[in-house]
């Protein structure tokens, strides 16, 4: 081959280099047959070259394996786009279960016996009627605020007591009071220093009942 062909061949070569590493060929992987051709295309210019100016065989063979190592290159920079929408989609499907109204009742029933302690949240010592409301929920990985003021606030509101379903908050009194509603008349709360955590029916009646809130899917009655 004459130097004229080798620089032409090597010209050609650099052109592929160059849409190699472009941003629109770093879009898409290259496809094993790309990479064959492009394989094939690096060896014959390899020996090509050695054979016009003398080239040793280790650096032909280096320059052989150039162009598929930057297709390799490029096909490992095309995926990461597709590797991080994975993961997202992923750590989307990853979320824990949903609570349930059920559920809430569940998780309230375990601290019956508790005693009512003003301000406090530590079911080892005891727990007022919004900390107990807070520590259920939290329970199940629902964060309340501490008060009945902000704990009112949240989730969506019901209608009426004959439309709320266990696991809803039945808010009395202008917002001084909380309770956990179990369904059938019944509900659970932290009443008053002296007493514990217990169930009875709700007290709560239109006359003193402020809101319903319903926080998680609703249980059944």
């Amino acid at each position: 081959m004459s130097m004229t062909d080798a620089i032409g061949r090597i010209q050609n070569i650099e052109a592929s280099l160059q849409q190699l590493t472009s941003p629109a060929a770093r879009s898409t992987a290259p496809s094993s047959a790309s990479s064959a051709s492009s394989t094939s295309d690096a060896a014959s210019f390899a020996s090509a070259l050695s054979s016009a100016m003398g080239t040793s065989s280790s650096l032909a063979s280096g320059l052989g394996s150039l162009l598929p190592a930057v297709g390799s290159a490029t096909a490992a920079s095309a995926g990461v786009g597709s590797t991080t929408a994975a993961t997202g989609a992923a750590a989307a499907g990853s979320s824990g279960g949903t609570a349930s109204g059920d559920a809430v009742v569940a998780a309230a029933k375990k601290y019956i016996g508790v005693p009512y302690v003003w301000g406090g949240t530590n079911p080892a010592v005891g727990m007022d009627c919004s900390g107990f409301v807070q520590r259920v929920f939290k329970d199940l990985g629902v964060e309340l605020p501490r008060v009945v003021s902000d704990q009112m606030q949240k989730g969506t509101p019901v209608a009426s007591l004959a439309e709320a379903k266990p696991g809803d908050l039945l808010v009395s009194y202008g917002g001084e009071h909380i309770s956990i509603y179990l369904g059938n008349g019944k509900a659970i709360d932290a009443p008053v220093p002296g007493q514990t955590i217990q169930v009875r029916d709700a007290w709560e009646k239109y006359s003193n009942l402020t809101s319903i809130r319903r926080i998680v899917p609703a249980g059944v009655s």
